[in-house]
């Protein structure tokens, strides 16, 4: 039986070094994650376990970011499976990351190295044998959680069970590569930066951080939203129209994108932001296996597919193409809302039902597929 943290609790798990696909080495890994459920084994010898995959500036606790979607008796129910959770290979929650000290004792800042989707998933691939899980039931994520999703199915389908790979695309797209560059750029172009060393200097580049947040949360929503909640409102006690633009004269959806961007910077790490949001660059489920549709093709893990209609950041005709190539197209499901691609994470009661339909299909139970997979220790 694998030693899991307690249920709802923060753990670490050392994992050694992790081998990135670029030829370097993350020396002395740990990752961190939180579990709820208890782990059990079926007949078969696979595992109850569900891998979450938290998206860019998520973390491990998904029982708090997807609120409503995990627990007894809910669309990922608790009772019936053991779900785990990672903070990625380059986080700040607790996995090393630019933040982390080295074993020399030192930061990593920028000796750490550039790291894609697939390393993200092979680090997750050695968290999981240090633990002695070599199967699980299905893994989940959306974003760039869906694109570790996807990569899982592609490079360990003797562990995946089944995926549900939720609003995000084949590869990067030169529309994304451009906007994520851009963001990277801002925090890079922060003096406070020190070409990724920041952290001995005390400094920190809060103000390229903020900056790539307002760009990034105007990706994550959806044009339509925003404009119905803000339209061209001063924000309250402050006038944009005056005779000189003043930083802060702002109008209403400037004021919530500060707030936004305020938000991030006291919870994460603007090395953690470069690092994940290259990788997110870097994503290519073709790269090395013959093109996007070949490598899809060659998917025969069974692949549930969700998107956003108002999504800008990963329009739906991304996951339109998915499932028109996968090689074991489970479902195909749309979520309709006007908040653009955080709807993955805010719809919840669409969620619910897709969640609910893609563990009905799972089910061996041919004569009652709404019925749950049983387990026992």
């Amino acid at each position: 039986m694998p030693q899991l943290a307690p249920v709802g609790q923060l753990g670490t798990q050392a994992i050694g070094d992790v081998p990135t696909e670029a030829g370097a080495v993350i020396i002395d890994a740990q990752l961190a994650y939180h579990r709820w459920g208890e782990y059990r084994v079926n007949d078969d010898g696979i595992s109850n376990v569900l891998l979450i995959e938290h998206a860019l500036t998520g973390d491990s606790n998904a029982a708090e970011w997807w609120d409503g979607l995990i627990g007894p008796g809910k669309a990922i129910n608790t009772d019936i499976y053991c779900v785990i959770c990672t903070n990625v290979i380059g986080g700040c929650n607790g996995s090393t990351g630019p933040s982390s000290l080295h074993p020399d004792g030192n930061f990593w800042g920028n000796r750490f190295p550039a790291t894609s989707i697939r390393d993200q998933v092979t680090a997750e691939k050695q968290f999981l044998d240090s633990l002695g899980i070599t199967t699980v039931s299905a893994v989940l994520g959306g974003s760039m959680g869906g694109a570790r999703t996807l990569e899982w199915a592609a490079m360990h389908p003797e562990v995946v069970q089944a995926a549900a790979v939720l609003a995000v695309s084949a590869r990067a797209s030169a529309w994304q590569i451009g906007i994520q560059s851009a963001q990277i750029q801002a925090i890079e172009n922060d003096h406070h930066w020190h070409e990724g060393n920041f952290y001995e200097s005390g400094c920190n580049p809060a103000v390229g951080l903020a900056a790539a947040r307002r760009i990034a949360h105007l990706t994550y929503r959806g044009e339509l939203e925003i404009d119905e909640r803000f339209g061209t409102k001063p924000q309250k006690g402050e006038n944009p129209l005056g005779a000189y633009r003043s930083q802060e004269q702002r109008f209403a959806v400037e004021s919530y994108l500060d707030y936004q961007a305020e938000k991030l910077v006291k919870r994460f790490d603007a090395g953690s932001y470069v690092v994940l949001t290259d990788a997110l660059n870097r994503h290519d489920i073709g790269r090395g296996r013959g093109g996007l549709n070949k490598a899809l093709e060659a998917i025969k893990v069974p692949v549930l597919v969700a998107g956003v209609d108002t999504d800008i950041l990963y329009p739906y005709h991304q996951q339109e193409h998915l499932s028109r190539n996968l090689g074991n197209l489970l479902a195909m499901a749309k979520i309709v809302s006007p908040v653009g691609h955080d709807a993955f994470l805010t719809e919840t009661r669409q969620m619910d039902r897709i969640l609910r339909n893609f563990f009905s299909l799972i089910s061996p139970d041919e004569d009652n597929p709404s019925t749950y997979i049983e387990f026992y220790i």
